[in-house]
């Protein structure tokens, strides 16, 4: 079959288009993402269909997905679109420079005390960059809810969206002199069953199921106490008020165990907790995205001394 097409603005409009319409899993959220009305989408695809001569997408009254040829036109669509932008980010020097809004979420603790910061000395470096960071302690549907980029701490599982390792980390084990004295040090982990622990909900596990590597391979502990919370700088607190054990980030908890304040439990066992910048889109697509990711990846090296 040969089709007969030409490579001009209205087809890369339509290929991007299409794109949003994968993404946001149908029309009226893709519609609402790029400011165009929903009829004017049908149509654009419609023509998008005529002309690579194939049904693209599967509709149904709730959602859209990908026929066979339109994951190929996905796959091609999205490597056009990128280079196109790499072509345009490379002629011109307004188009690779930050500007406009930029939208990112991460969690309180670590959004406050590393996040927060970043940004400001971001801010500073791009006065035509408008950040706005919420600071989130639950999961994030990052497309749904407008988000440029995610700082994550923890487990990646969205397959659909991009992710990148930004800044090593592990969560730890910890107590305060004063609880270990009292209740004793624990010697094995299924032995924290027996001690307070404070559990935290965080965004990547389960409540109260603390899953840990150590000398045999991963393992798992169900563990309780008097207190809980959604919130890590509570529980750093009260770990440190003597409370009980906590399973918390080396950035959060490094600088307590460093001056005493809290004292690792059974050291052999840690659970990775690597910093994620995740993105609904390739990084060569947004340059408010590739910089404010390339920013904290450096900013997070520097600073990650304390950590350890």
């Amino acid at each position: 079959m040969q089709l007969d097409f030409k490579l001009g603005k209205p087809l890369l409009e339509d290929l991007n288009l299409f794109c949003a319409v994968v993404r946001r899993q149908g029309f009226a959220a893709a519609a609402l993402e790029l400011g165009v009305s929903n009829a004017l989408v049908s149509k654009r695809i419609a023509i998008l269909e005529a002309t690579l001569q194939v049904r693209l997408l599967h509709r149904t009254t709730r959602r859209v997905s990908l026929t066979e040829h339109g994951s190929v036109v996905h796959q091609w669509a999205q490597r056009i679109l990128e280079d196109v932008s790499q072509l345009e980010e490379a002629v011109s020097a307004k188009g690779s420079a930050p500007h406009g809004v930029l939208r990112l979420c991460t969690s309180s603790g670590f959004g406050r005390n590393w996040i927060a910061p970043a940004m400001s000395l971001l801010a500073r470096q791009y006065p035509d960059l408008v950040i706005q960071l919420e600071l989130l302690d639950r999961p994030v549907d990052l497309i749904a809810e407008g988000f440029h980029l995610d700082i994550r701490i923890g487990q990646v599982l969205e397959t659909h969206l991009i992710a990148r390792s930004i800044a090593a980390n592990a969560r730890v084990l910890c107590a305060s002199p004063a609880y270990l004295e009292s209740h004793g040090m624990p010697q094995r982990l299924e032995e924290l069953t027996a001690h307070k622990c404070i559990a935290i909900r965080e965004r990547d596990q389960d409540f109260g199921r603390w899953k840990l590597d150590g000398p045999d391979g991963p393992e798992t502990v169900k563990v309780g106490g008097p207190l809980s919370t959604n919130n890590g700088e509570l529980v750093h607190q009260w770990a440190i008020d003597g409370h009980g054990i906590i399973l918390r980030s080396m950035w959060d908890v490094g600088q307590s165990i460093a001056d005493g304040r809290l004292v690792r439990v059974l050291p052999q066992y840690s659970q990775e907790a690597n910093v994620w910048a995740i993105h609904p889109t390739r990084l060569s697509l947004s340059a408010n995205v590739r910089v404010c990711v390339q920013f904290l990846e450096e900013w997070l090296a520097r600073s990650r001394g304390s950590w350890t």
